[in-house]
């Protein structure tokens, strides 16, 4: 029974897989007084009612849980980024990395459209490729109309429990019609004026491919930091976190102390300029955040 897991939530009803059979359970309405809410993705335990009927009896603890999109124990999340139209953004790619961190969540960064680029603009993306290369991120490129593209992308699936998430308009759906074509996901129009794509939400369903689970809906499209706080930043940047254990004092923000190693590795251009930007950006972000109660 360990290994059932919520593979789809509709209406009310949790789809249990279970070596290879599908249940329709609900929950018990013990979890609503306890404010347990069964996700897509959880591996739960349930007694069989009828045929293929069941109801859920205990949600297992999650390593993590996202709520855009509603789905628990996530391995990896593929970062779909354009290279152009809409163009790569850095301190946005970083919102999304520094969320991830967070939630101990792995990511792939998938950089599209690089057949857009002219010559100076693929060695401006190639150089941002090796930066973040060498903080220690997996990145890979690919072509409209890519003929590689499952190639590419599904190695890195197996045995992995994966979500989309990225940029509006940026071919987050072409990439799931891809890789699922019974989908058949709408894929979105870019609106011109907005410059931002238009899409669909749908439920969330687990969906095997390639020897792994695939989330069949991209998931967010913006991360707020709302679960961060601030003495957890330092912790979500892979290369600030490993320069701060030289830092003089333990909890260095990296702002205003002394003896301060991120500081003196982004003088010494060893931390990208841009890096530690954000880190500041996102730091007052947090110091700003309006108490929740």
């Amino acid at each position: 029974m360990a290994n059932s897991q919520i593979r789809k939530a509709l209406s009310g009803f949790y789809y249990v897989y279970d070596e290879g059979t599908v249940i329709q359970t609900r929950g018990r309405g013990v979890f609503r007084n306890r404010g347990i809410n069964p996700l897509v993705g959880d591996f739960v335990e349930y007694v069989v009612e009828g045929d293929n009927d069941g109801t859920l009896t205990k949600v297992l603890p999650r390593k993590n849980e996202l709520v855009r999109p509603p789905i628990a124990n996530v391995d990896q999340a593929l970062l779909v980024f354009s290279v152009k139209e809409p163009n790569f953004n850095t301190i946005l790619l970083d919102r999304f990395l520094v969320v991830l961190e967070s939630f101990r969540i792995q990511p792939v960064i998938c950089l599209t459209k690089i057949d857009l680029l002219n010559e100076e603009e693929h060695e401006k993306i190639t150089e941002y490729r090796k930066q973040y290369e060498e903080i220690g991120y997996k990145i890979v490129e690919t072509y409209i109309d890519d003929p590689d593209l499952l190639m590419k992308i599904q190695p890195l699936l197996m045995g992995k429990t994966t979500v989309l998430a990225g940029q509006s308009g940026v071919g987050k759906s072409t990439l799931l019609n891809t890789l699922m074509p019974e989908l058949d996901l709408k894929t979105g129009v870019i609106s011109n004026a907005l410059g931002r794509g238009k899409h669909t939400t749908r439920h969330v369903e687990l969906i095997e491919v390639a020897g792994g689970l695939v989330a069949d809906t991209p998931g967010f499209s913006s991360f707020e930091f709302d679960t961060i706080e601030k003495e957890e930043l330092t912790g979500c940047f892979p290369e600030i976190q490993r320069a701060s254990e030289n830092c003089k004092f333990r909890g260095c923000l990296h702002v205003k102390e002394p003896k301060c190693e991120v500081k003196n590795l982004v003088e010494q251009h060893v931390i990208q300029a841009y890096r530690y930007k954000d880190y500041l950006q996102f730091l007052q972000e947090i110091i700003d955040r309006k108490p929740r109660y």
